[in-house]
């Protein structure tokens, strides 16, 4: 039985750094404000790139780690609710790009759950016979801001990050579970497509990302905590690497599963919540840093949250 193996990790950011105080002249809003209520200090936001230029960065560097020659791929799969076009898929474009001529390419749209989604989607490839394949989270959310809106404007940021997958005798990802409630959908929506044809034309334009902050933050600690308290039942987890959407968020998760707060790392003070990137960027961030070794001798979580709505936990050996 051939199983995936995470045997590199990389990060694309774009390069304009914007503040609190940067968007404090924009809006009625303050870095004490923002800072208190979520842990964010600063954000990156692409300019000219588009999302699968974020992506392309990211495939670009994960086959050089490995010198790996992109015709050897088998899959390009990127998580993503930002892609540049409905069609081709941010994931057909990075494959084009990179010359990766033998493998298939899709978008997987779970929002902030996409990394997790799409990683597992990856490992079941990899268990029916394909070799390697790139996995890869990137969003460039600002082009879906309502820049106006300070109760999402300040929340988000731009950036990419993914995993080359390998098929190995022994998993990476040793258990997964994977949920969705679409009856709570409307909590957060965005890039709604209107309707404009010669036949009917509908008044509202409802494009820009809505958010019902409320709704998500209880979802989190009451129907994401619970699922992740069932799904690690005795083990014994090195580190969990949640979703980098608020810093209290995660907080209050840690206590309600009794662990210490060392055992969650968090970025996003630096970077905001990047929702499909962000336990991507987390992971590549940490294995640069030799906190996470890749040597399959520590147990770490991935839990995503978010849009749809989706959630879902991989427990991996890395």
């Amino acid at each position: 039985m051939r199983y995936g193996k995470i045997t590199a990790t990389a990060r694309y950011l774009p390069t304009k750094v914007v503040t609190n105080d940067a968007l404090a002249q924009l809006m009625d809003t303050s870095d004490d404000w923002i800072q208190s209520r979520t842990g964010i200090k600063e954000r990156r936001i692409a300019e000219a790139e588009n999302t699968s230029d974020l992506c392309l960065k990211v495939a670009q560097q994960l086959i050089e780690k490995q010198t790996i020659a992109p015709e050897t791929l088998d899959f390009v799969i990127v998580a993503t609710m930002s892609a540049d076009y409905t069609s081709p898929s941010v994931a057909c474009q990075v494959q084009g790009a990179l010359g990766a001529v033998n493998a298939l390419a899709f978008d997987v749209t779970a929002a902030c759950s996409g990394f997790v989604y799409a990683l597992a989607t990856a490992e079941n490839f990899i268990r029916s016979g394909l070799t390697r394949g790139l996995v890869i989270g990137g969003e460039k959310i600002s082009k879906l801001i309502d820049w106006q809106d300070r109760t999402t404007a300040v929340l988000f940021g731009d950036g990419a990050a993914g995993v080359l997958l390998e098929a190995a005798a022994k998993p990476s990802i040793i258990k997964q579970v994977l949920k969705a409630d679409g009856t709570r959908g409307d909590s957060l929506t965005a890039g709604y497509r209107v309707t404009k044809t010669a036949f009917y034309q509908e008044a509202n334009e409802k494009n820009k990302l809505a958010m019902n902050g409320r709704a998500i933050y209880d979802f989190a600690l009451n129907d994401v905590t619970k699922c992740l308290k069932t799904f690690v039942g005795e083990e014994t987890i090195d580190y969990y690497l949640f979703h980098q959407a608020n810093e209290r968020i995660i907080q209050k998760m840690a206590r309600k599963l009794k662990e210490p707060i060392e055992k969650f790392p968090m970025n996003l003070a630096n970077y905001g919540n990047t929702s499909a990137a962000s336990i991507p960027i987390l992971l590549d961030e940490l294995v640069e840093a030799e906190t996470i070794r890749l040597d399959g001798t520590q147990k770490v979580v991935f839990t995503g949250y978010g849009g749809g709505l989706t959630w879902g936990n991989l427990l991996l050996e890395l």
